[in-house]
């Protein structure tokens, strides 16, 4: 597999505090990378020595390959959570002042600035100033600036903060359609749903530390519960307990439809377990429940909190 970011051993301390903790990850090319974990892992620091706004204090981080260098600076796109705009400037100055900054002639970011704003159907804002816009107008205005550049690694921060939904489905589609053109995106957010919908691979950082990675569903395999949901048609429920399953739920539907719930006892291949269940009855739907990404962060994130025993006495297991 090809990697546009590669971060092997990457650590950065604040005076006393342990932002970034040995950190190792690698971000396909052409992904969605999601970058995840609660207020104050580490996910901001992590972006901020990617940028290039402050070092590692030791690992490495390569970019193609090559090791992290200023000249890879313009071919990164960031979008920070918060506002990075100058209010009093007209949109349209604001737009052509960063795109020179990322190394676009006048001429080349006139033209990308219009197309960019015609496309948004935001052409009546050009001379309107920032201050004036309101907070999903600016964040619009912010993302035009991070992506009119071309740049082949595009890091987003809560870039759904302030929209409303239809502009937030705008924003999305501009994503995918970004991804599909050979840009990779690295996400960071708290929005479950949206990782849910849009990340091909995840990063979990908790406490400065990795605790977490791969593709979204490799990790639901992974954490998978072994929980089915069967609609069967019959007069006569099914068998709570066998050698391969437990009913954990079973109610009526219409007529003779019902509907159970079972925990699978043994792992393995799918078929014979669903041959066991036809013997019982006729089996309309067999559908494997598989965990959504707020469960499984969560769950992850209390296994590696220390609990506050564990604070009193630190040397017992």
């Amino acid at each position: 597999m090809d990697y546009i970011l590669e971060a092997q051993g990457v650590s950065k301390k604040y005076a006393s505090h342990q932002a970034l903790q040995e950190v190792s990850l690698q971000i396909p090319k052409q992904s969605i990378y999601g970058l995840l974990g609660p207020n104050g892992a580490g996910k901001t620091t992590f972006i901020r020595i990617i940028t290039q706004i402050i070092p590692a204090d030791s690992g490495e981080i390569r970019f193609e390959g090559e090791l992290l260098a200023p000249k890879h600076i313009g071919r990164i796109g960031y979008l920070p959570e918060e506002r990075g705009l100058y209010k009093k400037m007209k949109v349209g100055e604001q737009l052509l002042y960063l795109a020179q900054l990322k190394g676009l002639t006048y001429k080349q970011a006139l033209e990308k600035a219009k197309a960019w704003m015609i496309k948004f159907d935001i052409k009546e804002w050009w001379n309107k100033a920032i201050q004036d816009l309101s907070k999903g107008m600016q964040q619009k205005i912010q993302f035009i600036a991070t992506v009119m550049h071309e740049p082949t690694l595009i890091i987003l921060d809560e870039p759904f903060s302030g929209f409303d939904p239809i502009n937030a489905n705008l924003i999305r589609d501009e994503i995918l359609q970004l991804r599909a053109q050979g840009c990779t995106i690295i996400f960071s957010t708290h929005r479950m749903e949206t990782v849910e919908e849009l990340c091909d691979e995840v990063a979990l950082i908790h406490q400065s530390r990795k605790v977490l990675d791969g593709s979204k569903h490799d990790i639901k395999q992974r954490y998978k519960p072994n929980h089915f949901r069967v609609q069967y048609t019959g007069n006569q429920l099914l068998p709570t307990t066998t050698e391969q399953w437990e009913v954990l739920s079973d109610v009526a539907l219409l007529g003779s439809q019902r509907e159970a719930m079972l925990q699978r006892k043994q792992t393995g291949a799918t078929n014979p377990f669903l041959q066991a269940l036809m013997e019982q009855a006729d089996i309309q739907v067999f559908e494997e429940q598989l965990p959504e990404m707020s469960e499984i962060f969560i769950r992850v994130v209390e296994e590696n909190t220390p609990s506050s025993a564990d604070n009193l006495h630190p040397s017992k297991k």
